[in-house]
């Protein structure tokens, strides 16, 4: 079998779907989302939203050109939908999160909302003419002219029609964290402490009375997740 699909016994623990019903599973291609954190648009449109019966009918839905990503229309049935992606199907538009379970939901949210997304900076590097290019956690890149104006771990609210910053959340204490990994997945929480090991250990954050690591962490600033629906 090509590395195109995996088999239901072995997909993450975050994907909301029965295992034992068929054996192979579409498997999303490679994204700036690890694999436990988004899912192929053709499995989302039949076996999340229900928008599709069949694979051949979420290939005809995504060739009408009503489905996009991003505000991006998109035509591939393995595109990777991951956390903070805004899925759009005709009219209807739902945000990837993860809920308190751990699982993966693409729940409803508004056309307002669907305008934009909140992409956290995973990586800070130096292409050529010493510009600084930002790695965000959806694999995106993006120039920015001073490199000192955002930091590793922040988040940025991004348009999704132009691409351009609306705002900028700094990962620092009081900050409002939505967690996507660890005992508190889907929660929301203030940050109270940074806490930088100096060793081969992850980094920690500590809110309150717990702490995870760091990569477990979203800062979001005022925004609202749709975190208390859940897609079936």
């Amino acid at each position: 079998m090509s590395s195109s699909h995996m088999k239901r016994l072995a997909m993450p623990r975050s994907w909301p779907l029965t295992r034992k019903t068929d054996v192979w599973i579409s498997r999303p291609r490679p994204s700036g989302h690890p694999i436990e954190r988004c899912m192929s648009a053709g499995v989302i449109l039949r076996d999340v939203l229900g928008v599709a019966r069949t694979m051949r009918e979420a290939k005809r839905a995504l060739s009408s050109g009503k489905v996009r990503v991003d505000g991006r229309v998109i035509s591939d049935l393995r595109r990777a939908v991951g956390v903070m992606d805004v899925l759009s199907v005709g009219d209807n538009h739902y945000r990837c999160i993860l809920d308190k379970n751990g699982k993966l939901r693409y729940n409803s949210i508004s056309a307002k909302d669907a305008t934009h997304k909140i992409c956290r900076v995973d990586g800070k590097t130096t292409v050529k003419g010493g510009i600084t290019q930002l790695n965000l956690h959806d694999g995106r890149n993006m120039l920015i002219d001073d490199a000192n104006k955002y930091n590793t771990m922040d988040s940025l609210l991004i348009d999704v029609e132009s691409q351009k910053v609306k705002a900028h959340y700094k990962f620092e204490s009081g900050a409002n964290c939505y967690l996507v990994g660890g005992s508190h997945t889907g929660s929301t929480a203030s940050m109270t402490e940074y806490i930088v090991k100096r060793s081969s250990k992850d980094n920690e954050v500590v809110f309150g009375d717990f702490g995870t690591i760091v990569d477990h962490v979203f800062v979001i600033g005022d925004n609202n997740l749709p975190l208390d629906e859940v897609s079936e």
